[in-house]
Order: structure tokens, then C-alpha cells, then sequence
């Protein structure tokens, strides 16, 4: 069984940087893409970074371009997203997850989840 483990949320101030890590189990690491997802209260789900098992390339909703970097450690089992110059409006449960599909991912349909962190950007 798959699952993964997001940790590294918390809050911090507008204008600063946090990294969020999602280490993954159960499965074979480097065969899936890997994304992140945030929701905040009362909006829908929102897809913010993609990246596929080789790290060849990444995508980047337009609203963390420049800001957010999404990378993986295959050797670790483990996805991260790095995120700069924070933003109130960044604030939101952030969740990881694994597809061995990119299209699924990219379209909010991978098949594993994590349970989410809570990012907090205060103004």
C-alpha cells in the first residue's frame, strides 16, 4: 500500500520561505510523478506543482511562478516543495501526491494522497 507523509508546514510571516517535504512508502519512488495540491477554506482544490519521475521538467500554476520550486530525491523516496516570498493568500492545507501517471496527476486525478499540512502565511 501506498502513502505518503507530508511534514515541514507551519507559519510563518509574509515574505518569507518554508519547505514542505512528502516522503513516500510502499511503492516504487522514482516510477511516479509526484504533485502538489493546496485547498484553503472555502475554495476549491488547486493544483500548484508537477513533476514526473525523472525531474525532466516541472509545472507551475501560474500563481507561484518564480515563488515555488517543486523537486524530488529519488534515493529518499521523498518530493519537496520549496516556497519563497510567501503571500497571505498561499495560505492553505498543502497536500502531496503520487501518480505512475502525469496526465493524471496533472488534471487532479492522482491515485495516492497524503493526509495534508497546514501552511499559514500571516500578513
Amino acid at each position: 500500500q501506498v502513502q505518503l507523509v507530508e511534514s515541514g508546514g507551519g507559519l510563518v510571516q509574509a515574505g518569507g520561505s518554508l519547505r514542505v517535504s512528502c516522503a513516500v512508502s510502499g511503492g516504487t519512488f522514482s516510477r511516479y510523478t509526484m504533485g502538489w495540491f493546496r485547498q484553503a477554506p472555502g475554495k476549491d482544490r488547486q493544483l500548484v506543482a508537477v513533476i514526473p519521475w525523472d525531474s525532466s521538467f516541472a509545472y507551475y500554476a501560474d500563481s507561484v511562478k518564480g515563488r515555488f520550486t517543486i523537486s524530488r530525491d529519488n534515493a529518499k523516496n521523498t518530493a519537496y516543495l520549496q516556497m519563497n516570498t510567501l503571500k497571505p493568500e498561499d495560505t492553505a492545507v498543502y497536500y502531496c501526491a503520487a501518480d505512475l501517471k502525469y496526465s493524471d496527476v496533472r488534471t487532479g486525478s492522482p491515485n495516492y494522497w497524503g493526509q495534508g499540512t497546514q501552511v499559514t502565511v500571516s500578513s
